[in-house]
């Protein structure tokens, strides 16, 4: 079953010295940046455009679309910002990523610095992981020190800076304008659209944000070519992934794969379900997508499949429940998470957490009635598409997809009184939820 796996940005993570300058160049680092710079940018754009990269953050945006709405020759500065404040509850690829191989992440900002013809380029990164800090800012010194970065790198004449920026642990900074607003040293707020970044991004200069996983890619691209990339995936979601997958499963980890591999194959890869369990549901891109449940297994995790089940790839963060969770207190928690997240800047995401989760509260206690059920789907209506951001897009995402698959789960609990679950069974560290 492990040849469904294609490790290519994992292929170094169990070395030792993965995440030296050594170590990768020996896995044959920082090659494919002395061919980019051989080439024009606009070769570089058109390069990754034919591999049909997509944006590995969330929205599945192609690449190098993105990189070719740059304006060029406007007179302006050009910046790159990497988007690295994962936060999507569930989601843990560019941490590890990050940890294990910063140098191919280095090396993709060059190439992608150079495309758009950019000298400076910035990494926001979650400020709570302080160990992945340190060694970027290790890596980016490294990389200075060899010649990768700075005045005339490899002697192409081209110049170029990185910047490593700690946020301050907000979930609203993983979208892009709301990261853009905190690393200009402003509350991280979303901002209207448009103007979008590619036009007025960072200081009101064309910008591209791109996500770790995406920028990651970019050198095995340049250096086995765009066909390569596009051989792998499906006809329309190109490539590789991480897929994690975590929850009630044997062995919870990352899986690097192409793009339409199932949930089934990758669960086989997992060791199935915790030994004496079954699948109840579980979300196919972090918990801001809604969910799925054991009937869409074999549905391909690629970005065309999953829209037409009802879901969204997002991060690629799988979730695994058995049937030892409450649907309702699974929603609860997610909504919590969203009510404390939500920026506050627009009121139908502000209000509209705050009342849902009120509404959850009761209904898990038993408290609450039948109709609570359509007006938490009332709430959501008024949320999506009136809102700045995909937060309050999404945010009900958890409540509208458990009331879909699981509505008699709500009304047993109103029946009861209360939640008919326990608690510490869906754990793994108490209840019959135990493991060595």
């Amino acid at each position: 079953m492990t040849d469904t796996l294609t490790p290519v940005l994992t292929a170094h993570w169990d070395e030792p010295d993965s995440f030296t300058l050594a170590g990768y160049r020996r896995a044959g680092g920082y090659r494919a940046l002395a061919k980019a710079l051989a080439m024009p940018p606009d070769d570089v754009i058109a390069m990754v455009k034919a591999s049909g990269l997509r944006g590995r953050g969330g929205a599945g945006f192609p690449t190098g679309m993105k990189w070719g709405f740059i304006p060029q020759d406007d007179g302006k500065p050009h910046y790159l910002v990497l988007n690295a404040d994962e936060s999507e509850p569930g989601t843990c690829k560019d941490v590890p990523l990050m940890m294990a191989n910063p140098h191919v992440l280095i090396e993709g900002m060059i190439i992608a610095s150079y495309a758009i013809r950019g000298e400076r380029a910035f990494i926001y990164v979650r400020g709570e992981v302080l160990h992945v800090i340190r060694r970027l800012h290790q890596a980016v010194a490294d990389a200075r020190a060899a010649g990768y970065l700075g005045t005339n790198i490899l002697g192409s004449g081209f110049d170029l800076e990185i910047v490593v920026h700690a946020g301050a642990g907000a979930y609203i900074c993983g979208e892009e304008t709301g990261l853009l607003e905190s690393l200009e040293g402003y509350r991280g707020q979303p901002r209207l659209k448009p103007p979008f970044p590619a036009i007025e991004g960072l200081y009101a200069c064309p910008t591209v944000v791109n996500n770790v996983e995406t920028i990651a890619s970019v050198p095995s691209i340049v250096a086995n070519g765009p066909d390569w990339f596009a051989g792998m995936g499906t006809e329309k979601s190109k490539g590789f992934g991480l897929f994690s997958v975590s929850g009630h499963v044997t062995n919870p980890g990352q899986f690097e794969a192409p793009l339409g591999i199932t949930m089934r194959e990758l669960l086989d890869l997992a060791g199935g379900m915790r030994a004496g369990h079954r699948l109840k549901f579980w979300t196919p891109g972090g918990s801001s997508t809604p969910i799925f449940t054991e009937e869409h297994l074999d549905v391909p995790l690629d970005y065309e499949s999953v829209g037409a089940a009802g879901s969204m790839l997002g991060t690629r963060a799988l979730e695994m429940f058995d049937e030892t969770t409450c649907a309702v207190r699974a929603a609860l928690r997610w909504t919590e998470f969203y009510e404390h997240e939500s920026c506050g800047k627009c009121t139908p995401c502000r209000e509209g957490t705050y009342w849902m989760r009120q509404l959850l509260e009761d209904l898990e206690a038993g408290q609450g009635s039948e109709d609570d059920l359509a007006k938490l789907l009332d709430i959501n209506d008024n949320m999506v598409g009136r809102v700045f951001c995909a937060l309050g897009d999404t945010a009900g995402s958890p409540v509208a997809s458990t009331i879909k698959y699981f509505r008699d789960e709500y009304l047993e609990h109103l029946k009861h009184g209360g939640c008919p679950f326990d608690p510490a069974a869906a754990t793994l560290f108490a209840g019959d939820g135990v493991q060595a």
